[in-house]
């Protein structure tokens, strides 16, 4: 007796749930971390922060996850654009989703889908937080781990330019001294550290 289309249908559901479960846990234990979202406060807090900052220009998220702090500044930071970098797929297809619905993203190319042309604040990549070039950002963002903090210090030292920003949730920035901490209200009383580049 052979299976029908719901059963065929049952089991191709149940196969790409456990390819995406192998997948998040693989890269998480490959990362160090595994892609957590952050808390509505944190989000709040943080875009407080660079609104604070004023101006605009080009902030990275290094380590992007899900993309819930990446869109939330892209709705709430006018003048900024976003270019989140993720390395695990399943994350990063959901934030690449998530911004295709919020803002008409195309996963691609950042061109606006309501208006062609047009570029979007928010664009999630691909790539390797320890290989991606920093320069030209305006601001970092980082919701990472210790280890992570340390392995891109050296990196953001020698890329950014002078008066760049790195704001950090949870983590401090080894060597470096904050020009800011904010503690979010929620249960943990997170810490979201602001750092500006010296010469």
């Amino acid at each position: 007796m052979g299976i029908g289309a719901r059963e065929t249908i049952t089991l191709a559901l149940l196969a790409a749930f456990l390819v995406g479960a192998v997948s998040i846990v693989w890269k998480s234990w490959r990362n160090g971390i595994s892609p957590m979202p952050s808390s509505a406060q944190v989000r709040s807090v943080v875009a407080k922060e660079i609104n604070r900052l004023g101006g605009n220009g080009s902030i990275i998220e290094a380590g992007s996850g899900w993309g819930t702090l990446g869109i939330h500044i892209g709705n709430n930071c006018n003048g900024w654009r976003l270019v989140g970098v993720e390395n695990s797929p399943v994350p990063l297809t959901v934030s690449r989703l998530a911004a295709w619905l919020t803002f008409g993203v195309y996963p691609g190319g950042g061109q606006s889908r309501s208006s062609p042309g047009l570029r979007n604040p928010v664009v999630f990549r691909k790539g390797d937080i320890y290989k991606t070039t920093y320069t030209g950002a305006d601001i970092v963002v980082c919701y990472l781990y210790p280890g992570a903090m340390k392995k891109l210090e050296p990196i953001l030292r020698e890329q950014l330019a002078p008066g760049a920003r790195v704001i950090s949730v949870c983590f401090a920035l080894p060597g470096w001294q904050p020009e800011r901490v904010v503690a979010c209200g929620d249960l943990y009383r997170t810490k979201v550290y602001v750092y500006r580049k010296d010469s």
